[in-house]
């Protein structure tokens, strides 16, 4: 979405200089080092590889791994399907178990960067000369104070409402004008639920972190903050309370939630795909999901931005990022970059390859062309996409009002992410299923958590 902003000042300040790489231990990360050579023998491991369950996808990865090793024969490469998992991963993380490149949420950026669990990748972003070509949005999300890199941002997604446009007809509603307030969004399930019976007007994620999640996402469109921008102290207040309120009200007084109220974002796109929910937040990956997965109609898949309280506020900014194992050499960590380079990026300059990788992806049934805010400057997605036309997949034109939204991007907090998500998590199951929950107590309640889980991660 090339028109959105994102709320957040770019990391300024020149570079400091490079030292040797220093052994990892206890928390320390190495240092960039300026010391590597670019054609050493190396080995190195990258995940999220493909499993046989996608012999296709598997297929393409294999073929690329051989090509890349083709171009550099001095560079082995061993795929692994170790993927991101918010359960085990600072585990394997501190253990040392992760391959030495693999994807993981771009929510820990910050964190991972604070507690020096990341490398400094600056040098070898620099060797191969990628830093100006990446997304500044996106980047400002794995950099330090002192604008030094520590990981790769590879997508950016932004919050939005989806919708299902059959529903939405069955309603009388109209389906390219999905709400864009969230007093809309109340009148709107209202509707649904009277008029379209078993379905749920609107559902809310509430289980395995996505109730917090969620509730910040909605936090942010009303005009609040879960934390404060240096992530020191909570912010929970207000805008977290008409949030959670507004859900009370649309739970009890409008019975437009339908009767599941523990809710996944597996379960919930499920539910969604098969033409149980009429509205929930979801980003754009949800269609993947939705469409190829679970066999939703592609004409029935609708994405509008989030909607708004309180005027015009913003959405909540999350993505992914490939992270760097800190115990690999100054060498792996050249080569485990340069495969990111190749893997992720060369395809916005190489036409032919754009084009292959396009037509083996809609081959595998999994989406080509889904909107969201790529790891490049827009001008490069933008001859991207015009490379790829013929293999777009995704009903572009459904997703006018996530596309075409200027909404502010607002990252996720910066501490302690995930375990205030896993902390609000009963905050928004406690309302939807307890008609005399009090809600300002509850907001209180969650502020303190905040500020614990907060200052613990400060430490």
């Amino acid at each position: 979405m090339t028109k959105q902003r994102l709320r957040v000042a770019l990391a300024t300040g020149s570079i400091l200089a490079m030292t040797a790489l220093s052994a990892c231990s206890s928390g320390t990360a190495p240092q960039a080092s300026a010391e590597f050579d670019p054609e050493a023998d190396v080995t190195i491991t990258v995940g999220d590889m493909p499993k046989a369950d996608k012999p296709e996808e598997l297929a393409r990865f294999k073929e690329r791994i051989e090509e890349f090793e083709a171009a550099n024969p001095h560079i082995t490469v061993e795929g692994s399907t170790e993927t991101w998992d918010a359960q085990t991963f600072q585990a394997k993380l501190t253990g040392g178990t992760l391959p030495t490149v693999m994807g993981v949420s771009l929510t820990y950026g910050h964190e991972l960067i604070a507690r020096k669990q990341v490398p400094d990748m600056t040098p070898y972003l620099e060797e191969l000369d990628m830093l100006d070509d990446l997304n500044p949005l996106a980047l400002a999300n794995v950099q330090d104070a002192a604008g030094l890199t520590y990981a790769v941002p590879t997508g950016l997604f932004s919050v939005g409402l989806a919708y299902n446009r059959a529903i939405f007809e069955q309603a009388g509603l109209d389906p390219d004008a999905p709400p864009t307030t969230w007093d809309q969004v109340r009148e709107y399930a209202k509707t649904i639920s009277e008029k379209v019976p078993g379905v749920a007007g609107y559902a809310q994620l509430t289980t395995n972190n996505t109730g917090g999640w969620m509730l910040t996402t909605m936090t942010y469109s009303m005009g609040g903050r879960i934390q404060s921008a240096d992530g020191t102290k909570s912010e929970v207040g207000e805008a977290t309370q008409e949030a959670l309120q507004l859900l009370h009200d649309m739970r009890w007084e409008d019975d437009s939630m339908g009767s599941q109220f523990l809710y996944d974002q597996d379960q919930a796109r499920k539910e969604f795909a098969a033409g149980k929910i009429g509205m929930i937040m979801q980003a754009p990956d949800a269609y993947h999901h939705a469409i190829f997965n679970y066999g939703m109609d592609p004409a029935d898949y609708g994405e509008g931005e989030l909607p708004q309280a309180n005027g015009v506020n913003g959405t909540l900014t999350g993505g992914t990022l490939k992270l760097f194992n800190t115990k690999a050499t100054p060498n792996q960590l050249f080569a485990a970059l340069k495969w990111i380079k190749y893997y992720d990026f060369d395809q916005y300059y190489n036409q032919e390859l754009a084009v292959a990788n396009a037509k083996a992806t809609a081959a595998s049934k999994s989406p080509v062309g889904m909107p969201g805010l790529p790891p490049v400057a827009p001008e490069i997605d933008q001859r991207y996409l015009g490379w790829i036309a013929d293999s777009i997949n995704v009903p572009r034109d459904q997703f006018s009002g996530y596309v075409d939204s200027t909404l502010d991007l607002i990252p996720e907090p910066v501490n302690a992410t995930q375990q205030i998500y896993a902390a609000l998590d009963p905050v928004v199951q406690k309302i939807l299923t307890d008609e005399n929950a009090d809600v300002a107590a509850a907001v209180k309640d969650a502020s303190a958590t905040v500020d614990m889980l907060t200052a613990q991660a400060s430490r």
